[in-house]
């Protein structure tokens, strides 16, 4: 599998790993227990099963020319009742961004309906196999603030290797 991932700005990038801190120190699931080197908030754009020829070099130029992009959390929710821990993230110029990153990515093998245009949900995961029971703790272990900031660089993961490139220049993590 490949992806289209954004990076979120330093301030953004905080935000998300101090309510990933907080959730883990609650002793909810958390995405701060994933210790992979390439474990760090992004939004999904895309993901295939493959990249068709030539398509990464067009995703790294569209994600240049269209980043950065401002970004405000939304409110905290689990989606589909037993699935992710998400802050919903609102969509503004995220959507034509979604749309041309499809449109390049048309044809590709073995796209995960969960990503396509018109099923897409913008979001950053907070935690994995969350359960919607302990959805309002979690909302109250995160807080009520909606922090802004902007998705400032663009990468792919490849499941299959489990590593990462830029589309862009990285962002490095705060802190790394």
């Amino acid at each position: 599998m490949r992806t289209v991932e954004l990076l979120c700005s330093p301030e953004l990038d905080e935000a998300v790993w101090a309510a990933w801190d907080r959730l883990a120190a609650a002793g909810l699931p958390s995405l701060a227990r994933n210790g992979h080197p390439t474990n760090r908030p992004h939004l999904t754009l895309a993901s295939v099963d493959e990249f068709p020829p030539g398509a990464e070099q067009r995703l790294a130029d569209l994600c240049d020319a269209a980043l950065p992009l401002p970004a405000r959390l939304d409110r905290v929710t689990v989606l589909d009742g037993s699935a992710p821990l998400v802050w919903l993230v609102r969509p503004a110029q995220l959507v034509a961004l979604h749309g041309a990153v499809w449109d390049v990515l048309a044809g590709a093998p073995g796209p995960h309906p969960w990503h396509l245009p018109g099923r897409w949900v913008p979001h950053l995961s907070l935690a994995l196999r969350f359960r919607d029971a302990d959805r309002r703790r979690a909302r109250a272990v995160t807080g009520p603030e909606r922090p802004g900031g902007e998705f400032v660089a663009a990468r792919s993961y490849d499941s299959e290797t489990r590593t990462v490139s830029e589309l862009t220049p990285a962002c490095p993590r705060p802190g790394a």
